[in-house]
């Protein structure tokens, strides 16, 4: 089936303040050029026949362009954002609106738990593998778990470089996961290690191009220009990398998937059927 993605154009995209260590006020951001390689990928996703929603771009919400924060979805559910810092927390009504209007059922966590949506919550199958440490408070997996009807994995994140999890693990399908190992804590990495079928191990200095930061479509991945230095594991999986300049977005932390947040979930059926849902973790 037709796989769908939710965008949002970089219509007021900038750095207007700094909530990770990729943002400097001082660094300004070329407005003509982000919108280039904003319409590069989306054009690349036209052309390999995926559906794109947009989600309505709000003036001093800059990080609104990154829509994988705005929720994670499963089936017909959404657990929206509890964004972490105060700066973007005025995007949540807007990514419930979005989310809305998509048909989804909209969950919402208790205010006190931190949860940055799809940025910090990955499927690997059925299973979904969620991050804590910088962003996401790992005592908001199990509500998550809970109203999804998943079996949640925590993974602690310890480089604050990699402050979502999607910055440093791609799941590309069932089997086969791109993750950068010093973005974790060692009790995280072996249990990545233990569930993961096929780990692609991504050098540090790959990972900080945001190579992980990847979008799998059917045999491709779409990533920042860093995934050409990954080819030969990426073929060996049976993908072939498409690199895109991401040079602007990379100045506020994000890459291609966090420009991105996948629709489809719907599409690939019911969940798990967990009467009650597990989590797993290093008990950390």
């Amino acid at each position: 089936m037709t796989q769908s993605v939710l965008m949002c154009r970089p219509d007021h995209f900038g750095i207007e303040y700094e909530i990770n260590p990729w943002m400097h006020v001082a660094v300004e951001v070329d407005h003509a050029l982000a919108a280039a390689q904003w319409q590069a990928l989306y054009q690349a996703y036209v052309d390999l026949g995926v559906s794109i929603e947009l989600a309505t771009p709000v003036n001093h919400l800059p990080d609104m362009v990154f829509t994988a924060n705005a929720a994670v979805l499963w089936d017909d559910r959404a657990v929206l954002s509890n964004f972490h810092h105060a700066e973007r927390q005025g995007e949540e009504t807007h990514w419930r609106q979005e989310l809305e209007r998509l048909g989804f059922d909209v969950h919402e966590l208790p205010r006190s738990l931190s949860f940055e949506g799809a940025g910090d919550a990955l499927f690997l199958g059925d299973r979904l593998f969620c991050g804590y440490g910088f962003r996401t408070d790992r005592a908001s997996h199990r509500p998550v778990a809970r109203i999804l009807e998943v079996e949640v994995v925590s993974l602690e994140l310890v480089d604050p470089r990699f402050y979502h999890l999607d910055t440093c693990f791609c799941p590309l399908d069932a089997t086969n996961v791109l993750a950068a190992p010093d973005a974790f804590a060692p009790d995280s990495l072996r249990l990545i290690r233990e569930l993961v079928p096929n780990l692609i191990e991504v050098p540090t200095e790959v990972a900080t191009g945001f190579a992980c930061n990847a979008m799998p479509l059917g045999g491709n991945v779409l990533s920042s220009l860093t995934v050409s230095q990954i080819e030969g594991p990426l073929r060996a999986a049976g993908y072939t990398p498409i690199a895109f300049p991401m040079g602007e977005f990379l100045k506020a932390g994000g890459g291609v998937r966090c420009l991105s947040l996948p629709l489809g979930n719907r599409e690939r059926g019911r969940p798990l059927d967990v009467a009650q849902p597990q989590e797993r973790s290093n008990n950390l």
